[in-house]
């Protein structure tokens, strides 16, 4: 347990940005959810639409450290091309 008042201020930041990064991660990891379950159904419209909200978020979530970048890049890339071959 933190004895130092910085310490002690130190573990409230981690608290706090693990429970905002936890969120963030979580609606992303839905979000990505969506366009499979779109692709899986075929849906070539649903898929689109879903692809371009998973883009968005993860790029949000690459911006603010929550995921790696080449991690949002290789996702976003094997989504895209899964999109793109169902026409």
């Amino acid at each position: 347990m933190a004895n130092h008042p910085s310490a002690e201020k130190r573990n409230r930041q981690r608290v706090k940005r693990t429970l905002r990064n936890r969120s963030v991660a979580s609606s992303v990891r839905t979000l990505v959810k969506r366009v499979r379950t779109a692709i899986a159904a075929k849906d070539k419209s649903a898929a689109k639409t879903a692809l371009s909200v998973a883009v968005s978020a993860l790029d949000s979530a690459a911006g603010k450290g929550v995921v790696h970048p080449k991690a949002v890049s290789r996702t976003v890339s094997r989504l895209s091309a899964q999109v793109h071959k169902l026409a």
